[in-house]
């Protein structure tokens, strides 16, 4: 009885499915000859001009000398001719998508009646009713809305659509259009994106994964869901061999190929992320989304052998600094030799009922031939930690690898691709346990201390001979690092973190952290501009400041500790004297101070209204200050940090172009502009006077010769200067030094910040000196020129006041003209030795030494 009424359910739903195909027909016959079908589809006629219009070209970066760095946009732009097309790529997506593609109108009847039935019947359309003509219309013509009216719009089209264009028209816009998953559009990009090689080069199994994308190409992608991509796969293989469109040869050797897709990322001829991430976004707001699709060339100021050489340096200074805090563990604790397999969907069991070889191939297929030459070495299979490995990312060129054994004076493990490493003691020997940033066990843990089997690690190459691979583990620590030319602002080389992929916060130009001790130099250059002079007596002593802007009553004091008690101002900054740059502070005034730093372009909202700017508590970017110190590197003119120095078309029409302040220290003061290769760009002038910028370079010398900064004289040049940084409780850890022609800064700290356990001088400059070991290689020496007005005298540095012919400490200082001092160290001598002729005179104005408290 029960089998009888499902009988008569069935026909009554065929009736009225039927009923309702006829009233469908008839209503189309009416509309088919509507004028605007005729418009619409006469878009489709000009193949040319359509797929170079709809095919958008994406938005390249580029370098300063022309290496690609990124592209944006669609993933491969390659356009395919149905010619160019395998046979067996159109047989294996026509018994997939349309096996009745050649003899249907445009649209298939007796599968839009089943989708018919199939809706009514379950609430649900279980088998596809859409031809390729009809996805042609969609992905051309239509909205993806999915409504009624948009479904009959799309048969009426399609009929029209065949009318008008042929068979192979058809599928040379269905195969350059459709989308298949990781960002790829059209069959070549899927080609490239999955296989790393042209569509012409793929075998069967691969061409018949491709055609199994369309249908869904984020559940069938075979580097995500290989298992549900080779059941997809398979059911084609099988479609296409009983269509006889297959021999048993080859039908049994692609049902049991392996799975060979990896994601294979756009070609680029060097690898700086977060300056193509800053590119993207900057051609994104001048040109909108049209940005990714208009073939645009976006090129930067990036010069490639530096932006290696930051890349390096960053890198190389977080992992060493890792090495010398200790080992924090493994990345990834017991991970499993089998993994549980998820539960395969109806329409999975549905294909692989309909494959004759069923899921045991399918299991058969996925099987890995490295993780069986394994087993029979190891006796276990690894199959599944091939496949961890497989999907665990490289970051900043640490591989990860797995734990096979594990004993006190061995390790072996297995590293991605299936690699058996034999690691020693050696290779771990600064794996001492870690306990706080200022604490580590000082001998290394044994091997079976460090990991157990099944846990994940990092190795990083080694240039040892004996043991080409050492244990590693990923920073905590972050880092940046931006260099600039000091005329321009151009931005030469940036990295913004360890590995972009891993964080893709740019620390370079997002990160506004406290400056620390790097601050300073704009202190005391408002303090030289108001009257104070290097060699002005300051007393480095303890003192309490009671400031309505503080919670509390305030007692700053120095990093050592200790008071040092009288002192010059030049000594003050070079040894980084705390005490010191509060009293200059405190001498200028909060708001003359603010008012004077904000011209070396620091936001004056964001710079604190106590004295605890004297030690940098503002928060600035990594950018911010590199512009800053290339305003005190070039004499005192501002310039406005870019990365972007033009933007072409696809055909080469320049259609932005950064014309940005230059320096020019030859031109009339009067002069407005210059003309540089047929492009006029405003002159920057001075800000400052620049006779406190030359002295301002003479003492961040000294910082170099005697002060924080002293490893900086590894890169044996003169033309150095700079300043290294350090935040309460050693959160941050700053250096930004410069000749002339380029400045660099270098930036390390936690994103959530915390101590780092060291300074400035130990983790930042490093860094900054294996950048600049790169980028000053057979350049020229450049240090400023001293400005007219300044005059150079024998001092006494224990008072500052003019030093006796013969006195045997004492030290030649620089001072403006009319600020020499007018008393000698002792009050019997009459005369002293100028190293600049010409007669002084005695400021008026000059301040006294402060006063001692």
């Amino acid at each position: 009885m029960r089998l009888f009424k499902n009988i008569l359910k069935f026909f009554f739903w065929l009736g009225l499915a039927g009923a309702g195909l006829g009233g469908l027909w008839a209503f189309a016959i009416v509309v088919y000859y509507w004028p605007s079908l005729h418009e619409e589809v006469s878009q489709l006629q000009d193949m040319e001009s359509l797929l170079s219009e709809q095919l958008e070209v994406p938005m390249r970066v580029y370098t300063a000398d022309n290496l690609l760095v990124a592209e944006f946009g669609e993933h491969r732009r390659t356009r395919i001719n149905y010619q160019d097309i395998p046979k067996r790529y159109i047989d294996a997506l026509l018994a997939a998508e349309d096996t009745s593609f050649y003899e249907h109108p445009g649209v298939d009847i007796k599968g839009l009646a089943r989708a018919a039935v199939q809706l009514v019947d379950s609430g649900r359309i279980q088998s596809g009713g859409s031809t390729i003509t009809m996805q042609v219309t969609r992905n051309y013509l239509l909205t993806r809305d999915r409504t009624f009216a948009r479904k009959i719009r799309e048969i009426l089209l399609s009929l029209r659509l065949e009318q008008q264009l042929s068979k192979q028209q058809i599928l040379e816009l269905y195969v350059n259009k459709i989308y298949l998953g990781n960002r790829a559009y059209g069959i070549s990009a899927a080609a490239e994106v999955y296989y790393g090689k042209p569509l012409k080069d793929l075998n069967l199994a691969q061409l018949a994964m491709i055609a199994g994308l369309p249908k869904a190409p984020s559940a069938y992608n075979p580097i995500v869901n290989p298992r549900r991509a080779l059941i997809r796969r398979n059911w084609i293989l099988s479609r296409m061999y009983h269509l006889n469109l297959l021999d048993d040869i080859s039908y049994e050797a692609a049902i049991r190929a392996p799975v060979t897709a990896r994601y294979y990322p756009p070609e680029q001829d060097i690898d700086a992320p977060f300056v193509a991430e800053n590119a993207r976004q900057f051609a994104l707001e001048t040109f909108g989304d049209k940005a990714y699709t208009r073939g645009l060339k976006v090129y930067t100021s990036i010069i490639s052998e530096q932006q290696l050489a930051a890349n390096q340096a960053i890198k190389d200074g977080l992992l060493n600094y890792d090495k010398r805090r200790g080992w924090r563990g493994v990345e990834r604790e017991a991970i499993p030799l089998v993994a549980q397999q998820e539960a395969l969907e109806g329409d999975a069991l549905a294909e692989i009922e309909a494959t004759e070889s069923g899921l045991e191939q399918v299991q058969l297929a996925l099987q890995d031939p490295v993780a069986r030459k394994l087993q029979a070495q190891l006796g276990k299979d690894v199959s599944n930690w091939l496949k961890v490995l497989a999907n665990t990312p490289v970051y900043g060129d640490l591989q990860p690898a797995i734990v096979v054994e594990a004993e006190s004076k061995r390790l072996l493990v297995l590293k991605k691709g299936g690699e058996l490493i034999e690691l020693t003691p050696a290779a771990w020997d600064w794996a001492g346990r870690y306990h706080s940033p200022f604490w580590k066990d000082r001998h290394a843990l044994t091997g079976n201390r460090l990991a157990k089997q099944g846990d994940l690690i990092r190795l990083q190459r080694s240039s040892a001979n004996q043991q080409p691979w050492q244990l590693a583990q990923l920073p905590a620590l972050e880092a940046a690092l931006v260099a600039m030319k000091t005329e321009t602002g151009e931005i030469t080389a940036m990295v913004g973190g360890f590995d972009f992929n891993q964080s893709h916060f740019n620390r370079a130009d997002q990160a506004a952290r406290q400056a620390g001790s790097i601050f300073k130099p704009f202190v005391y250059m408002a303090a030289l501009e108001k009257g104070y002079t290097p060699a002005t007596i300051i007393n480095d002593a303890p003192v309490v400041f009671e400031d309505q802007q503080l919670e509390d009553a305030w007692r700053p004091q120095n990093s050592t500790g200790t008071f040092y008690g009288p002192t010059r101002l030049r000594e003050g900054l070079y040894k980084s004297r705390n005490l010191i740059s509060i009293r200059v502070l405190n001498y200028i005034g909060i708001g003359q101070a603010i008012d004077y730093i904000s011209r070396f372009g620091f936001s004056a909202d964001r710079m604190p209204r106590n004295l605890s700017l004297a030690l940098g508590s503002a928060n600035v970017t990594p950018v911010e200050m590199t512009r800053a110190y290339a305003m005190l590197a070039n004499g005192g003119y501002p310039v406005e940090a870019h990365l972007v120095t033009r933007i072409e078309s696809f055909d080469g029409e320049v259609l932005y172009r950064a014309v940005k302040p230059k320096v020019c220290r030859n031109c009339p003061a009067d002069q407005p502009n210059i003309n540089l290769a047929g492009v006029t760009y405003p002159l920057s002038k001075s800000a400052v006077d620049e006779r406190a910028v030359y002295t301002m370079h003479s003492i961040l010398r000294d910082v170099i010769d005697d002060g924080t900064g002293s490893r900086a004289k590894a890169l044996d040049r003169s033309d150095i200067r700079g300043k290294t940084g350090t935040t309460n409780e050693l959160h941050d850890a700053w250096f930004s030094g410069f000749n002339s022609d380029l400045v660099t800064t270098v930036w390390a700290g936690f994103d959530q910040p915390s101590s780092t356990g060291e300074y400035g001088a130990n983790l930042a400059l490093p860094m900054w000196i294996k950048f600049m070991e790169v980028a000053l290689k057979n350049k020229p020496e450049s240090a400023m020129a001293r400005p007219e007005g300044l005059v150079t005298v024998r001092i006494d540095p224990t008072n500052g006041l003019l030093a006796s012919p013969g006195q045997q400490n004492a030290m030649f200082e620089t001072f403006y003209r009319e600020r020499v001092p007018e008393d000698y160290s002792f009050d019997n001598l009459l005369q002293n030795n100028f190293e600049e002729e010409g007669e002084l005179t005695t400021p008026n104005n000059a301040p006294p030494p402060e006063a001692l408290f």
